[in-house]
C-alpha cells in the first residue's frame, strides 16, 4: 500500500496494481508500483504528486465511514491508559467502520488479536472492506452480538461501545484475564454511573473519570489564538478519583469507563494503597 500526497496536501492511498485518476490528472499503475517512497511522480496533466509511506492514521482519515468513529484523542487515552501493546488479545464491541479495531490490531501487532463484534450486517462489512484494504490479518469481524456471549477467553482488554454495556458485565468478567481491561464508551451520564456501581459490585477497581481538554491553535500573521470553531466541542475526558477507570467524552457527550479486574492475591498492592 503506498500513499500519494498532491500539490494541495490532500492524500490518497493506493493499493498495488491501482491506476490514481483525480482532478489534477492520471497516474498509471506502473509508474506508481515502481515508485519509491520519497520520489515524485507526474500525471498526465503534469501535477506533481509525492509518494509517502502511509501509517494507519492516514488510512483511517480517507477510509469508507458510515457512521461517526472515535477520534485520535480518545482512542490515544484507551491505548495509554491500558497499556496495550505486543501480543494482547483485545475484543473491541461495536465495530462500526472499524478505526479503534484497527488501531487496536496495529497495536497488538502480529502475535496479538483482535476479536471484533458488530450486530449490524453493513457496517461489519464495511469494517471488513476496510481492514482488508489496509491489509492488517490480526482483526476478526464477527457480525454478532456480543449480548449473546462471549466467544473468547484470555482477553487482555475489552472495549464496548455499546447502550447498556453493563449487562454483560458478568460475562466480561469471565472473559478478562486477570489484569484485565474492561473499558465501556457510553452516552448518557447514568450509563456511566450504573457501570460504575455495578462493575464496582462485581469486583471491578481503580475506577475514575477523566476529562480530557483538546484545543488546536491557529497560527495567523496577527498572533496565535485558539480555533474557536473546536470551544464547543473541546470538553473530553471527566476525570473522577473513585479508584477505578472511566473516561468521559464530553464532545459528543460520551463516556469511556476503564477498569481493571480485580484479585486478592495477584494485586495486594492495590488492596492496601486504596480504601474500598
Amino acid at each position: 500500500m503506498k500513499m500519494i500526497l498532491d500539490e494541495r496536501g490532500k492524500k490518497y492511498v493506493l493499493k498495488p496494481g491501482q491506476e490514481f485518476q483525480s482532478d489534477l490528472g492520471i497516474i498509471k499503475a506502473d509508474v506508481l508500483d515502481s515508485a519509491e517512497v520519497g520520489d515524485e511522480v507526474k500525471s498526465h496533466l503534469d501535477h506533481t504528486f509525492k509518494i509517502m509511506k502511509p501509517n494507519i492514521n492516514d488510512f483511517i482519515d480517507i477510509m469508507d465511514r458510515r457512521c461517526s468513529i472515535l477520534l485520535q484523542k480518545d482512542i490515544g487515552q484507551v491505548l495509554a491508559h491500558t497499556g496495550l501493546g505486543a501480543g494482547s488479545r483485545v475484543v473491541d464491541a461495536g465495530t462500526g467502520a472499524g478505526a479503534i479495531a484497527l488501531n487496536f490490531g496495529n497495536v497488538v501487532g502480529p502475535e496479538g488479536q483482535v476479536f471484533t463484534y458488530e450486530i449490524r450486517e453493513d457496517f461489519a462489512e464495511v469494517a471488513r472492506k476496510n481492514i482488508d484494504n489496509f491489509g492488517i490479518t490480526n482483526i476478526e469481524v464477527k457480525n454478532k452480538n456480543i449480548k449473546e456471549g462471549i466467544d473468547e477467553d484470555k482477553i487482555d482488554l475489552i472495549f464496548l461501545d455499546l447502550p447498556k454495556p453493563f449487562g454483560i458485565f458478568e460475562d466480561v468478567l469471565e472473559s478478562l484475564n486477570v489484569g484485565g481491561w474492561l473499558c465501556v464508551y457510553a452516552p448518557y451520564i447514568d450509563q456511566a454511573e450504573i457501570s460504575y456501581r455495578i462493575a464496582k459490585k462485581l469486583g471491578f477497581y481503580d475506577i475514575e473519570i477523566i476529562e480530557l481538554l483538546e484545543r488546536g491553535l491557529e497560527v495567523r500573521q496577527q498572533g496565535v489564538r485558539p480555533k474557536h470553531v473546536w470551544l464547543a466541542i473541546a470538553d473530553t475526558w471527566y476525570l473522577q478519583e473513585n479508584y477505578s477507570y472511566y473516561l468521559v467524552d464530553f464532545s459528543y457527550n460520551y463516556f469511556t469507563i476503564f477498569l481493571k479486574k480485580f484479585n486478592y492475591f495477584s494485586y495486594n498492592l492495590h488492596l492496601i494503597c486504596k480504601s474500598r
